[in-house]
């Protein structure tokens, strides 16, 4: 009977060993830089105006530009405590019909000075 336990042990042992994974280095390398940015806006550079609207999931408002070259405005909720709401400005700047830059406006409200 022990002779038997003692095989068990001996192969629970060896096969522990053999599937043992390489051990991680103590030190590791730094995150790039873009790699710690938060991405909270799903855009993507040549996107359509209708690709942009339905990525953000609000509707875009024409501010100025002439056809295929436009400045569209939306407002997102994003954030805040919930006891305020919290709707931050978002401009896109499409060129030949295409998102050429975006950018987002978090500045207060002018309408309360």
């Amino acid at each position: 009977m022990k002779t038997l336990v003692i095989a068990l042990l001996l192969a629970a042992a060896t096969t522990g060993i053999a599937s043992a994974q390489k051990a991680r280095p103590f030190v590791t390398a730094p995150d790039t830089f873009t790699a710690t940015l938060s991405n909270t806006t799903p855009l993507v550079f040549g996107m359509g105006v209708d690709d942009a609207q339905r990525a953000l999931g609000t509707p875009l408002i024409y501010v100025r530009g002439r056809p295929g070259h436009e400045v569209f405005l939306t407002f997102r909720d994003l954030g805040g405590s919930g006891l305020v709401p919290h709707r931050d400005r978002l401009y896109l700047q499409f060129r030949k019909g295409r998102l050429a830059g975006w950018k987002a406006d978090w500045g207060e409200n002018w309408m309360w000075r």
